[in-house]
């Protein structure tokens, strides 16, 4: 008989296969600009979904908690991880959506190639985190002292996004992986009109569609190195810090085409997600101490309210402040 986090995996597998289908059949055509009406509804199809998967976990809340027998103490324990991390991801994808629009702008890519370039360089991204994750999950499970590690590391990103005050000017064209696929493989500068891999005298040659799905896949991956952390920070279940990474990122490129126009004008988010990253490292570091007396439900509630303070209250402030100085839409620039 399947074990109840083998018949959650097998949901989970079964849904996702789904949903993409629906999305690259229905929601997704070949070469068509998205609209702002169009991501609001692909937005709400991914957000939607997630939330399902919570009611999902929370009325099979009981059966998991009796398979964790010791180590989940209540049946709303694994739906509320899964909550706080997916919002967790969530909100740190914003971040990701601003050098995203960076690189298309730099490399000048046309907006009716955007969808299936983000859509590859997502399924690449999925596909990093899933070995990352795996990775720091056999890690954890035979040192479990590189938790702390992850808390330090969680404290110090925080404490320096909190304070830093400058914006650095991200130029894709002098990352490691544009200079490393600039030197190994044949680039040339155009699309190929919608192409990845062409033939020019013979021989195969990238586009620069290629090199920009690279570089996404990439870039996703160092936000991983925050993200991860503080997902296992929230939750240690390997189901919950999967199906949570997973979610999020499906749901980013939605959300690049809802926020486009408006993700510079969230100048506090920063801000608001660094101290959320304190808050997590400081829990991982003082883990021992505090589950002597606070019971892990209630950590879970408090996690939940914190990140929803945290995300919501700097999106909102940035809103209602719009402090001068904010530059100009980077979506507005002409794409040649």
């Amino acid at each position: 008989m399947m074990s109840t986090h083998a018949i959650v995996y097998l949901v989970f597998g079964v849904v996702l296969i789904i949903a993409l289908s629906f999305d690259l059949g229905l929601l997704s055509k070949k070469n068509k600009t998205i609209t702002i009406k169009q991501a609001l509804l692909q937005t709400f199809f991914w957000v939607g979904l997630a939330l399902a998967f919570f009611v999902f976990l929370w009325v099979e809340g009981d059966l998991l908690a009796e398979e964790n027998e010791g180590q989940i103490l209540s049946s709303v324990q694994l739906p509320l991880e899964f909550l706080s991390a997916y919002l967790m991801e969530w909100s740190l994808s914003i971040d990701n959506i601003f050098v995203f629009i960076l690189i298309f702008n730099s490399f000048k890519v046309k907006e009716q190639f955007y969808s299936r370039v983000l859509l590859v360089g997502i399924l690449m991204a999925i596909l990093f985190r899933i070995i990352f994750i795996t990775l720091g999950v056999a890690l954890v499970a035979k040192f479990s002292w590189i938790l702390y590690l992850f808390g330090a590391f969680l404290v110090y990103t925080g404490y320096t996004m909190f304070t830093s005050n400058e914006d650095e000017q991200f130029d894709p064209h002098d990352t490691k992986v544009y200079k490393f696929l600039k030197k190994f493989l044949p680039l040339v500068n155009h699309d190929g009109n919608g192409k990845y891999v062409i033939r020019e005298n013979g021989k195969p040659a990238y586009t620069i569609l290629f090199v920009v799905v690279v570089l996404l896949a990439a870039i996703d991956l160092v936000f991983a190195l925050d993200s991860i952390p503080a997902v296992m920070g929230i939750s240690k279940d390997p189901m919950i810090i999967y199906t949570s990474n997973i979610f999020a990122v499906l749901g980013l490129r939605s959300l690049f085409f809802l926020l486009r126009g408006a993700v510079t004008k969230f100048d506090y988010l920063q801000q608001g997600i660094a101290i959320v990253l304190v808050f997590i490292g400081v829990k991982m570091l003082g883990e021992h101490y505090i589950n002597e007396w606070v019971t892990k439900t209630t950590q879970v509630f408090l996690s939940l309210g914190i990140i929803l303070a945290c995300i919501s209250g700097s999106i909102f402030y940035s809103i209602v402040v719009n402090k001068k100085g904010t530059p100009a839409d980077v979506s507005d620039e002409s794409v040649n």
